[in-house]
């Protein structure tokens, strides 16, 4: 197949279906691990089309929403405090932290642009001398090479009023900290395909070998996660654990050289705090210290008061599948888009979010 609407085939999809029926016996839980898998499953109804047999768990695979409330505190501090020209993807700006969202600082008079690059805030310092211009630098490894680049970039073009705030984290070691997890009820991981477009395939063949669980690298339209559903039902069924890549169109073993090599230049592995799961060891990137006059942490004295997530919202155990999003008792009434308690509320890849502009407001709970 060559295009996308071949991948969007309802006469494939009906196959898949039917050979996933005839080939699913026991009881199974996959995770898919992004938001973007997620938003795909809930948005062309596959969710109620599978099995009952089997159960999607969505995973925390959302960097909006697992990025830390106190570093959207620190985000809205340079905006308010320091009068940095803040910069961001969209999604980040409408996120609550312990105080107010970056949204709620544009509007009152702060300097926050969405962008979709990190380039352009490297052109925004350029033309803006006399600001210091600091870059919301979120994601998975998708989104790196792009960050690192604008670091090499403006120090290329010697543009020293640049800096990001990172919140990078990792899709491996997030997956190890769910699998590790006494309550982990996942039998098999649908991997996130740009990731490993990325970053290639080699960091999940130990975690499959630890834990004796089957990872399906898989794309984001119907076909694709229909495709990975089916193989990792196949390896069940038949007892067996490995690697498999659905992606093939895109991700190759080996992954995207020339990426790596960029984030490799400018990040270095480091311990991740996870919005609403925790810190996980070695699951995040941060700025190498030769590059720290790019670091806004570094770069600027940000006094925060400790930050805190609503207790009342559940979006962790969400994110860690341990429930759906139509089961916290807050979703659709305090938790809305217009006013949400935690970022998968906001986010364009948030399960949550998901759920209620599909109106999954009372379907798919288990009982």
């Amino acid at each position: 197949m060559k295009y996308v609407s071949e991948f969007r085939s309802p006469e494939i999809v009906d196959a898949l279906l039917k050979e996933i029926k005839h080939t699913v016996k026991g009881n199974w839980n996959i995770m898919e691990v992004c938001g973007g898998q997620t938003h795909s499953l809930v948005k062309n109804g596959l969710l109620n089309m599978l099995p009952p047999n089997i159960q999607m768990i969505h995973g925390p695979g959302c960097p909006v929403c697992v990025t830390p409330v106190n570093l959207i505190d620190k985000a809205v501090n340079l905006a308010t405090e320091h009068n940095v020209i803040l910069c961001s993807y969209g999604d980040m700006i409408r996120v609550p932290g312990s105080g107010i969202s970056l949204l709620e600082a544009k509007a009152k008079g702060a300097d926050v642009r969405i962008l979709y690059s990190p380039l352009e805030a490297v052109k925004i310092a350029k033309e803006n001398p006399d600001r210091q211009v600091v870059f919301f630098a979120v994601g998975f490894e998708t989104t790196a090479p792009a960050n690192a680049l604008s670091v090499i970039h403006a120090q290329h073009e010697d543009v020293k009023n640049y800096s990001i705030l990172t919140s990078h984290v990792l899709v491996p070691p997030a997956m190890e900290a769910i699998m590790a997890d006494t309550d982990c009820r996942v039998d098999a991981f649908l991997g996130a395909g740009h990731v490993c477009a990325i970053m290639g395939m080699s960091e999940y063949y130990p975690v499959v070998e630890k834990y004796k669980m089957p990872i399906v690298i898989t794309g984001f339209e119907p076909v694709d996660l229909l495709e990975g559903i089916l193989m990792a039902v196949k390896q069940l069924e038949n007892g067996e654990y490995k690697l498999e890549n659905q992606y093939t169109r895109v991700v190759e073993t080996g992954g995207n050289k020339n990426a790596m090599s960029a984030i490799e230049q400018i990040f270095e592995v480091t311990n991740r705090e996870w919005r609403g799961i925790g810190e996980i060891p070695l699951s995040g990137y941060g700025v190498k210290e030769q590059y720290s006059a790019y670091d806004a942490t570094k770069k600027f004295k940000i006094d925060i008061a400790e930050s805190h997530e609503d207790p009342t919202c559940l979006s962790g155990d969400i994110m860690k599948g341990k429930i759906k999003p139509n089961q916290c008792p807050n979703f659709g009434t305090r938790c809305r888009p217009a006013q949400p308690l935690g970022a998968p509320m906001v986010s364009s890849e948030g399960a949550c979010a998901a759920y209620y502009h599909f109106n999954l407001a009372t379907e798919l709970v288990e009982e």
